[in-house]
């Protein structure tokens, strides 16, 4: 597994996000589901 590194704004961000103690893991996960949703959304929703 790749190391990474957050700088400090990045973490208070995620500090923010972050309900009932959730884990940076879980957090990342869901923006990233949150992410390819919009994605298929914005692609589907431009075909006939």
């Amino acid at each position: 597994m790749p190391d990474v590194h957050l700088d400090e704004d990045t973490v208070d961000r995620l500090d923010r996000l972050r309900v009932d103690e959730e884990s940076y893991d879980e957090i990342v996960t869901e923006l990233i589901n949150i992410y390819e949703t919009e994605e298929r959304t914005l692609f589907r929703g431009g075909s006939p």
